[in-house]
């Protein structure tokens, strides 16, 4: 086993396990321990980034989810100001639906396992994590998801600091 498996195991338990938690917390009842258990699951991602030789992906990865993303989170919980008690309430209707989705997207999972066609294990890619092909496919074939994306960004910040504004008396 190279350092590179031990990494990857390591980077990949990482991430489930904290992506785990940011959805079951049994340490605390308070959803900014589920957001920071959700910055540590995209910095292990961003290891795993870093593994495939995708430095770019990695840096954006670390830049845009774990510091801007994550602070609009927070904001939107420190906004909301939840009670304790409307904190952990399972109902059955969510427990269910949520486990026919988990269902649903694990079979798709591994039916698109079961007919992909793998690469050898000699073969190379084309490219390794450049940035140049990177930006010449998003602003390309891509151009529209990215700019969607980008005023979806604008409009969740703008609206956060509308919500976070408060009157003057």
């Amino acid at each position: 086993m190279t350092t590179q498996d031990i990494f990857f195991y390591l980077f990949s338990a990482l991430t489930l396990l904290c992506g785990s938690l940011v959805v079951v917390n049994p340490f605390s009842r308070n959803p900014v321990t589920s957001a920071m258990f959700l910055v540590l699951t995209i910095t292990s991602m961003a290891g795993l980034f870093v593994l495939l030789h995708a430095f770019f992906l990695a840096a954006v990865q670390i830049l845009v989810y774990a510091g801007a993303v994550m602070v609009l989170f927070l904001f939107v919980i420190m906004l909301l100001d939840l009670k304790e008690e409307q904190l952990r309430r399972i109902k059955a209707f969510g427990l269910v639906s949520g486990g026919a989705s988990v269902a649903a997207i694990l079979g798709v999972f591994a039916m698109s396992l079961s007919r992909s066609k793998t690469t050898p294990v000699g073969a190379s890619l084309d490219v390794e994590g450049a940035t140049r092909p990177l930006g010449k496919l998003l602003f390309t074939d891509y151009v529209l998801p990215f700019e969607l994306l980008s005023v979806l960004l604008l409009v969740a910040m703008v609206g956060v600091i509308l919500l976070s504004r408060r009157e003057l008396k």
